[in-house]
């Protein structure tokens, strides 16, 4: 217990005194899920929106597969990241294995599911008199999609929240495509398994207590735009 409480101190001194290693994890990690969360959320607002909008054959199927992939595990991800990428891989040419490229687009397939699903489920929660209203007044089907998008606007951004937190908080995908390679794809979650396995407590606290302020100051965030 002593020793816990010594690695606490010690990493409020790390975090204060803005030691540069920290500094430089938590940056890289902010970076490669805030990229990774917008071409996502880029990708699954569309998509999304075009699939609850539109009836056709298979669409309960599909919006079932989406919800499946909401568990998927993320070494499987890693996996199949690191296999389309590697030199026996079909894309092995890019050369963009152990980058954080690499880590991004893992990241990306890891969270599109769930922002997805997210979104048609956001969509589906507008009450159909907006819908009848809309089309009343006039507004074509492009109109009409528009003011149900911006109706469900709060918990589009509770999705992309979500993708957010599922991206930042993963370890499994991030480690098989990146590597782990110190001041080039060391994450923090990446840093909190190596560093915990070799002991040095201080340095894993201080991530640990970085990685829950990133997802408190996100979570703020969202609850105060909520509110206005």
């Amino acid at each position: 217990m002593l020793e816990i409480w010594h690695g606490l101190i010690k990493a409020l001194e790390l975090i204060v005194s803005l030691d540069p290693e920290v500094m430089e994890i938590a940056g890289r990690s902010l970076r490669i899920s805030v990229t990774s969360c917008l071409l996502a959320s880029s990708i699954c607002i569309p998509l999304g929106s075009l699939i609850h909008f539109h009836n056709f054959r298979g669409k309960r199927a599909v919006i079932n597969i989406i919800q499946t992939l909401f568990s998927v595990p993320t070494v499987v991800v890693g996996l199949f990241v690191f296999v389309l990428f590697s030199n026996a891989g079909p894309l092995g040419t890019f050369d963009i294995l152990f980058t954080p490229i690499a880590m991004v687009i893992g990241q990306m397939i890891l969270i599109t599911p769930i922002m997805l699903g997210l979104t048609i489920s956001a969509l589906s929660g507008v009450g159909k008199e907006i819908v009848d209203t809309a089309i009343s007044l006039g507004a074509s089907g492009f109109q009409t999609a528009l003011v149900v998008v911006r109706e469900s606007r709060y918990a589009v951004l509770a999705a992309v929240t979500m993708g957010f937190g599922r991206a930042i908080s993963e370890v499994g995908c991030a480690l098989m495509v990146g590597g782990n390679i110190r001041g080039f794809t060391r994450t923090i979650t990446t840093a909190i398994s190596l560093e915990t396995s070799k002991g040095d407590l201080e340095l894993s606290i201080a991530l640990g207590i970085i990685l829950l302020s990133l997802a408190l100051i996100v979570n703020v965030a969202l609850n105060r735009l909520q509110q206005r």
